[in-house]
C-alpha cells in the first residue's frame, strides 16, 4: 500500500506513510521501522513485480475503474425508471 501511494500520488514518504497508518491504523513511525527493515533486509524470495505481473495490475485496475463507472450509471438509470414507475402509478 506504501509503494501504491508513493507511486500513484508522489509527495513526500511520510505522508504516504501516514496515510496508511490511518487506513491500517497503524502508527506512521512502525510503519517507518517496517519499510526501512524490509529495505535493508528483503524477505527471501520477495521480488518486485515482473513487467508481466506490472502490466497485468495496470489491466485490471484500468477493468475495475470501468466496472466502477458502469455500476454509478446503472445506479442512476435504475433509480431514474424507479422514480418514473412510481410517477406512472400516481396518475
Amino acid at each position: 500500500m506504501y509503494r501504491d501511494r508513493i507511486r500513484e500520488h508522489g509527495g513526500p514518504k511520510i505522508a504516504a506513510r501516514r496515510h496508511v497508518g490511518e487506513l491500517l491504523d497503524i502508527a506512521p513511525a512502525t510503519l517507518r521501522n517496517w519499510i526501512e527493515r524490509e529495505e535493508t533486509h528483503p524477505a527471501p524470495g520477495a521480488s518486485s513485480a515482473t513487467p508481466d505481473v506490472s502490466d497485468e495490475v495496470a489491466r485490471l485496475r484500468r477493468e475495475v475503474a470501468e466496472l466502477r463507472r458502469v455500476n454509478e450509471f446503472l445506479k442512476t438509470a435504475s433509480a431514474f425508471f424507479a422514480a418514473a414507475e412510481v410517477d406512472r402509478r400516481l396518475r
